[in-house]
């Protein structure tokens, strides 16, 4: 008799920042799958928007053995976000470029794609704009959890659509939740079926803050130490 396979798909979790020093604090706890920036996060960090900059930092991350680095390509133009877009994919293989799903975002978009390179359409607010992104045949799309729900939309419920369709079509596009605000969303969430999640050091850190664990692990250590 043939023993039947069962495939294991692991969530897939990014840390959603451009501070070297958040990097060296949550990277090795080995949750995170890959990096997730764009000009904000950069200018945050400190660090300026410019293609030499996502070369040195994207070099950095992969020397810490991340799987991928996300990086936003700009231009108020197709062309612009094409050809900026090509300089970000060919700084590395890991390299995923994002492009927000605009008019010319999805112009753009399904020039990359064409040509190989992996996308995340992102800037996403609408469960229809994962549909968008799925025929296009982006490797990810991102919709802003806690960015929808401040504009008073039901973020929640969008994002369960957006899974939904991906499921639907049978597209391999997987839902990339961002702008999460605590670690309750990646339960709610996760409960829904969503496995992939980009949030900031902040959220990484409340992942771990939960009293009874600590004090647990303290008594294992007192009775360790006899």
């Amino acid at each position: 008799m043939m023993t039947e396979m069962i495939q294991t798909i692991r969530p897939r979790l990014f840390l959603d920042s451009a501070d070297r020093a958040a990097w060296d604090e949550w990277l090795p706890t080995g949750l995170f799958h890959g990096i997730t920036t764009n000009p904000t996060i950069l200018a945050n960090a400190g660090v300026a928007n410019t293609l030499a900059e996502l070369s040195r930092l994207s070099h950095i991350a992969f020397e810490a053995d991340v799987a991928e680095f996300q990086a936003q390509t700009w231009g108020r133009s197709s062309e612009a976000l094409i050809d900026n877009g090509r300089v970000i994919a060919a700084l590395d293989p890991r390299m995923v470029v994002k492009v927000p799903i605009t008019r010319e975002g999805a112009i753009a978009a399904a020039t990359l794609k064409a040509e190989g390179v992996r996308i995340t359409m992102t800037a996403v607010y609408a469960a229809h704009q994962a549909l968008s992104a799925a025929a296009i045949g982006a490797d990810y799309v991102a919709p802003y959890l806690g960015r929808m729900n401040d504009a008073g939309r039901d973020g929640y419920g969008e994002i369960a659509a957006m899974q939904e369709i991906i499921r639907a079509s049978g597209s391999e596009t997987r839902v990339l939740v961002a702008s999460l605000r605590a670690a309750d969303d990646l339960v709610r969430l996760g409960r829904l079926g969503l496995d992939t999640f980009t949030f900031s050091p902040k959220v990484a850190a409340s992942l771990f803050a939960e009293e009874l664990t600590e004090a647990a692990a303290e008594v294992f250590e007192k009775a360790a130490e006899g």
